[in-house]
């Protein structure tokens, strides 16, 4: 007890003080999952749309590969990018193994599923109650899908903060494709396996504080804006008319 009680006085110290190289993997975990977050909703709120207003042929099958990938396996990704990375891979002439990129890329594969699953349960229901009004008024189904993004803006502040949630936590995937460089690709997560490794308790912890403050407050977050869709949405059906 007491040196866990040593150990978190120690983290404390260094979080207060900013530590420098705390600081330093902070902003390479932020800059790593901001960017992934940003690709992985910019790719998925098309696609998650796509699937709830357009007519596809094999709709069904996609969905449910969508929602099966939400499962799928960091670390899996991770070999897979590697290897087409590699310098025997089909991609590694680009030499961005073991770079902030490739740990991007990771995930962005990862996140994406999330994105697409979570807009396109919000859009097939936003489609199902205003889809026909929009399109009696002469809109197209393009020009409505953004009109129902209007509509569903928390919604889709929704899906990026999941994302977001997904990536800043994730070690699999990142640690195989980024290799855990010091000052370039080490991130809060995969720091917190090498220091406890050590035996650097205090270090891990302080990092451990800071990861679990970030994902409190975007699952936080998330929890609101849930629930504050969910009163609007419910205040729109009673009124029986979309806003914006």
């Amino acid at each position: 007890m007491n040196d866990f009680i040593d150990a978190l006085e120690k983290a404390a110290s260094l979080i207060v003080h900013l530590d420098a190289e705390l600081r330093e993997i902070v902003f390479v975990s932020l800059g790593v999952s901001l960017t992934a977050s940003l690709f992985a909703f910019t790719i998925g709120v098309p696609l998650g749309t796509a699937l709830a207003i357009c007519h596809i042929r094999g709709r069904g099958a996609l969905i449910v590969i969508v929602n099966a990938l939400l499962g799928l396996p960091p670390v899996v990704v991770g070999l897979a990018i590697y290897l087409l990375l590699s310098r025997s891979g089909p991609l590694g002439s680009l030499g961005i193994l073991f770079t902030p990129m490739a740990m991007v890329i990771a995930q962005t594969i990862l996140c994406m599923p999330i994105v697409i699953a979570l807009v396109h349960r919000m859009m097939a229901d936003a489609w199902g109650n205003y889809g026909d009004a929009f399109l009696v008024d002469g809109a197209s189904r393009p020009r409505a899908a953004l009109s129902l993004m209007c509509i569903a803006r928390d919604g889709m502040l929704t899906a990026f903060l999941a994302a977001f949630g997904r990536a800043i936590s994730e070690v699999g995937a990142i640690i195989i494709v980024g290799g855990n460089v010091k000052d370039y690709t080490r991130t809060m997560t995969t720091a917190i396996a090498l220091e406890t490794s050590k035996g650097e308790l205090s270090f891990a912890l302080a990092l451990g504080i800071i990861l679990v403050i970030l994902s409190m407050t975007v699952s936080a977050t998330s929890f609101i804006l849930g629930h504050a869709l969910t009163g609007r949405w419910n205040l729109r059906r009673s009124q029986g008319r979309p806003q914006t």
